[in-house]
């Protein structure tokens, strides 16, 4: 039990901790500034938004592994090939649920607010974002998990984060780092569940949580 806790006591540990979030942070951010845009952008086209959505779920198909081998050759070893991987394993679960949500606000609802003389980004800021906003969320969340999750991976292509430990443990035949290190990934993407699963009910109009209830009733 006490070489267990000395990996948290480790000078590398505390640095290795702040790269896999830092890692997480921004590759999610990248792939919120790059998915959302797109899906706002193709939301009028029933033909552009199954587009997007067939390419994101390609894009899901493709392991994490796979994308930093394909950015390793690009930019070679450090933090941005593996943000890079990162980033591109962020925009799917974003695209497919942005994309999803919008397209299925009701029909009529969007004829009564054009009934009302809105504009088309006035219903798309007004109406459609506010009721599609559980599913985006939701699509932001599974993202994070999994950019939380993969970026143990980094360690493969010099990029840090937590992976380090988990990798030494094998190395060294040493199970506590090895542990040390995969509790701390898991416990960083039940903190990341968490947290987005209270922001998802935070942005989610009172308008639907009352209509939620109403139908779990």
């Amino acid at each position: 039990m006490s070489e267990f806790l000395d990996v948290f006591r480790r000078p590398d540990f505390i640095p290795l901790l702040v790269t896999h979030i830092e890692l997480s942070v921004v590759a999610l951010l990248l792939g919120v500034l790059i998915a959302l845009p797109v899906a706002l952008a193709v939301n009028r086209s029933p033909t552009l938004s199954a587009i997007a959505i067939n390419i994101g779920n390609i894009g899901r198909a493709v392991p994490s592994l796979a994308l930093l081998a394909l950015a390793f050759p690009l930019l070679g070893f450090g933090f941005a090939t593996s943000l890079v991987a990162l980033t591109a394993l962020a925009i799917p679960p974003i695209l497919i649920n942005a994309s999803t949500g919008l397209r299925q606000v009701s029909p009529q609802v969007m004829d009564a607010a054009k009934g009302m003389g809105l504009s088309g980004a006035q219903i798309l800021g007004r109406i459609q974002v506010p009721i599609a906003a559980p599913i985006i969320f939701a699509g932001i969340r599974t993202s994070a998990v999994q950019v939380v999750a993969s970026a143990t991976l980094a360690t493969f292509v010099g990029g840090g984060a937590l992976g380090q430990l988990i990798v030494l443990g094998f190395q060294r035949n040493q199970p506590a780092i090895q542990i040390a290190g995969a509790l701390a990934v898991a416990v960083l993407a039940i903190i990341t569940e968490l947290l987005f699963g209270f922001l998802e009910r935070a942005f989610t109009p009172k308008g639907l949580r009352v209509a939620r209830k109403r139908r779990g009733k």
